[in-house]
């Protein structure tokens, strides 16, 4: 029997049975969309995290308290109180830290700033020029704190596009006199518009000297972050040594695995987020799978119970001299057919409803969502597609070519 024939009887077969068609394929088209819309959301999100990593510079060092976490009891070791002032001079000095061109110590937490009646919640980072070197931002208007400024403790602040907005309104803010936990302090400069980068919503920012913040606002004696700058990306795995080095003799640790510090660089964060993102796309993706399970197993039900309808017809073609391969390819072309027909559709509406989640993300996420389709996903989808109407249409098939033609025809 040729193929083209087998093609136009399967064909006609599930042409008579249009509802029950659509019913047995639904189970693969949720399958497939599921996975398209994971693998495309994750993608996207990865992406955008590794954008947001690669806006800090290649430069970039990171050195935050605590042990690194490396499970659910180690988060607590991140609120350790173990980066002090007198690391800030040993680490600047060249002859521990090779290759170090600047360093800004980080405070930072939320507070509530006001101007006369008007109240806006914030982010104030407690920081140096460094901070706005590394985000590339600098004031729209006014100017940027000074080193002296930052070693006299001033009182001066430079507010993100939105809260001088919410608090000043279309006003020039600059010289007016804004209230932190009580303390007023003086408008030196505005951020312009900026979104968010690396992870900091410069827009609901308020920067002001470390000094300031650690004496007026927080009332602490240490930072919650360092961030450095190597000379050159060449020398950062040399001068990330030197850091650890320099730190575990300022406090006095001969075991490494009692650190109370760890250093991130760039290349950790962005393998990190890769890591992240990875299982957690392939874990979703997982469960997604078993709708394709769970549609498989409705293809083989109804392909046996289209069996068993059609016994008198697999007889009668058998008596007509069709051979066994002839009745399996028939079946196992209906099932191939099916569960293909399921993945295209699967996969066009995953593209659209991926697309759709995207444009909403974007107005949730305010970090520039990029939308993303995955062609390992529709790859992926094509392929478990086609092994599904295989191996769950094989036993169907299978069975019908084994039937006796003289039973067959006795059956009613």
């Amino acid at each position: 029997m040729k193929l083209t024939y087998t093609l136009k009887t399967a064909l006609s077969s599930l042409k008579a049975h249009k509802m029950r068609c659509f019913l047995t394929i639904l189970g693969i088209v949720i399958g497939v969309l599921s996975i398209i819309l994971v693998m495309s959301i994750g993608q996207s999100a990865k992406e955008l995290i590794l954008n947001q990593i690669e806006g800090i510079g290649a430069k970039t060092i990171a050195v935050e308290p605590g042990r690194e976490p490396k499970g659910p009891s180690d988060f607590l070791e991140m609120f350790s109180d173990s980066l002090k002032e007198k690391d800030i001079a040993l680490l600047k000095n060249p002859n521990n830290v090779r290759g170090l061109a600047e360093i800004a110590p980080v405070v930072y937490q939320s507070v509530v700033v006001s101007y006369q009646s008007e109240t806006k919640r914030a982010s104030i980072i407690g920081s140096s020029a460094l901070m706005a070197k590394i985000l590339d931002i600098y004031p729209e208007t006014g100017d940027f704190f000074t080193e002296e400024e930052i070693r006299q403790d001033a009182a001066v602040v430079l507010l993100g596009y939105e809260i001088k907005q919410e608090l000043f309104g279309p006003s020039d803010a600059i010289g007016e006199q804004v209230k932190i936990k009580n303390k007023t302090f003086r408008v030196i400069g505005i951020f312009p518009k900026k979104g968010m980068i690396s992870m900091f919503d410069v827009d609901n920012l308020v920067l002001v000297p470390y000094t300031t913040a650690q004496k007026y606002i927080l009332g602490i004696n240490y930072f919650n972050e360092f961030i450095l700058e190597a000379e050159t990306e060449s020398i950062v795995p040399t001068t990330v040594k030197d850091i650890e080095t320099t730190l575990r003799e300022s406090h006095n640790i001969s075991d490494l695995e009692k650190d109370d510090f760890h250093i991130t660089t760039q290349a950790d964060a962005i393998e990190r987020a890769n890591t992240i993102t990875s299982i957690l796309t392939a874990l979703l993706t997982s469960v997604a799978a078993i709708s394709l399970l769970v549609g498989g197993i409705g293809i083989m039900n109804i392909m046996l119970v289209s069996v068993l309808e059609r016994t008198r017809e697999v007889g009668l073609r058998k008596a007509l001299g069709a051979t066994d391969n002839n009745i399996l390819s028939q079946f196992l072309l209906e099932s191939i057919i099916l569960t293909g027909l399921g993945g295209t559709i699967g996969i066009i509406l995953g593209i659209f409803f991926a697309f759709i989640a995207s444009l909403i993300l974007k107005t949730i996420v305010p970090l520039g969502w990029i939308f993303t389709i995955s062609f390992k996903a529709i790859f992926l989808g094509l392929f478990v597609s086609a092994f599904v109407g295989v191996v769950f249409g094989l036993y169907p098939a299978k069975k019908a070519s084994q039937k006796s033609p003289t039973e067959a025809l006795r059956y009613e």
